[in-house]
């Protein structure tokens, strides 16, 4: 409990607590979608789960009709590839960048190069 009477400096506590929040530390295109990335993978794995999910449910629930068997299997299967297409577009840029030497450029603000 606070017992004194002095006024709370709400800048000072924010940067305490805070310290590399400033608004415009990562205003440039390369910081904006360098601190996306992560979010879009994180949401590309979960949609992949929710998919997974879904098509387990749907061939649980298909009772044995091949039309629906095969639906769920199709859409497991597109999750799959959804997923692979994701993760090996991300590898292919990396070594676009790796091969032609994108080092101190916007690429490499991105995609986290050296």
């Amino acid at each position: 409990m606070i017992t004194d009477n002095t006024p709370l400096n709400f800048d000072q506590i924010q940067a305490s607590a805070f310290p590399s929040a400033s608004p415009l530390a990562s205003m440039t295109l390369g910081g904006i979608i360098g601190n996306t990335l992560p979010y879009i993978f994180a949401a590309a794995g979960m949609a992949l789960l929710i998919y997974l999910v879904l098509g387990g449910l749907q061939m649980m629930t298909s009772r044995g009709d091949p039309k629906a068997m095969q639906a769920a299997q199709a859409k497991i299967t597109n999750a799959l590839i959804g997923f692979i297409i994701v993760i090996f577009a991300f590898v292919i840029v990396r070594l676009f960048g790796d091969l032609f030497g994108l080092r101190l450029t916007l690429f490499s603000q991105i995609f986290g190069g050296p």
